[in-house]
């Protein structure tokens, strides 16, 4: 049952924000759409007191325990980026908004974004154990929370392999193509 509330979290937190930007810019109805993407950490708040609830009522810690406390973790890492990310996106083909930005392509610039990616990885990671500590401790019974404790081992496996892109793009910064035009002055800059 668990899993059916995570996917209609998952659900929920796209058409709640969807449902903000399209208020926001095509309805012009600026606070509507404000309160509605306030409404966005609900979705992650329904999801933790559903998986808290169903451990305080004698379950069995599994698989969608500590997949609730990872989708937690991210959500709430990167889930700002991605209102931001949709909200660029709406703004431009909605209310003549400047094109969205993208993620740098070359460079000592791309290496920044990609250790700023990996902070909120890393932040996630924190969340999602922090949330999985807490569910031990509320259950209370090692044999009913075993399965929490591999999750923390998962997530840590995920953050090291994402640790790559970063310290990859660190070691060897890409660069364009022989023949392409040159990247813009800040992706040539190497920072201080």
């Amino acid at each position: 049952m668990l899993v059916v509330v995570i996917a209609a979290c998952e659900v929920g937190f796209w058409v709640v924000l969807a449902a903000g930007l399209v208020a926001r810019y095509p309805l012009r109805m600026r606070r509507t759409g404000a309160v509605l993407l306030l409404g966005v950490p609900v979705v992650d708040l329904v999801l933790l007191v559903t998986t808290v609830v169903d451990l305080r009522g004698g379950a069995t810690a599994g698989f969608a325990h500590g997949l609730a406390a990872a989708y937690l973790g991210y959500s709430i890492a990167f889930g700002h980026s991605m209102v931001r990310w949709a909200d660029e996106r709406f703004a431009h083909r909605f209310a003549g908004g400047p094109p969205p930005r993208g993620k740098p392509r070359y460079g000592w610039a791309r290496a920044r974004y990609e250790w700023v990616e990996f902070g909120k990885a890393a932040l996630a990671t924190a969340i999602g154990c922090g949330l999985l500590l807490m569910m031990i401790a509320l259950v209370g019974d090692h044999d009913r929370t075993v399965a929490l404790t591999g999750w923390t081992a998962r997530l840590g496996l995920v953050l090291a392999v994402w640790s790559l892109w970063p310290i990859t793009h660190t070691l060897w910064p890409s660069r364009p193509k022989k023949g392409a035009a040159s990247p813009p002055p800040a992706e040539r800059a190497r920072p201080r």
